[in-house]
């Protein structure tokens, strides 16, 4: 049997490790995944928000003036409606419960802003206060390094 590289008249080339991984797939081989690091949260989805930071949301209601400007839940895209309970975000973003809440069981961000709750795995919380700490130091040597040049 001819390769699709044969059968077209053409060479391999960018995507040819995402080729061999859906030839990988579709013949029903096992993959080795030893030499992917499933530790690295620049490249995952953070986990749910803890349930407790989930509870402590609280409600509120929609103003007159909020409804009567439109205000509407960002993930259903829905107006609220007066006097309607939404779910207030420390970020100040208001959802509907039913849109916020199952968001918030899959991962801790906003979906507006990206602000962040709690989470209960200790080691995405670890990642994140070394993140702050990475931070903290490259603009402590940027700060020293223009002092040296002013």
């Amino acid at each position: 049997m001819a390769s699709y590289f044969e059968e077209h008249n053409c060479e391999p080339g960018r995507g040819g490790a995402l080729l061999e991984l859906a030839r990988t797939l579709l013949s029903g081989q096992q993959l080795d995944l030893g030499l992917v690091d499933f530790s690295d949260w620049d490249e995952r989805l953070p986990p749910p928000a803890a349930r407790h930071a989930v509870l402590s949301l609280p409600t509120v209601r929609v103003t007159p003036a909020q409804a009567a400007k439109g205000l509407k839940c960002p993930v259903c895209l829905l107006e609220f409606e007066q006097d309607e309970g939404a779910r207030k975000m420390p970020c100040e973003h208001l959802f509907h419960s039913g849109c916020i809440l199952p968001w918030l069981g899959k991962t801790n961000s906003c979906p507006l802003c990206r602000h962040e709750l709690p989470t209960d795995n200790q080691e995405y919380e670890e990642y994140k206060k070394d993140k702050v700490r990475r931070q903290q130091r490259e603009h402590r040597l940027e700060c020293l390094h223009g002092a040296m040049y002013t």
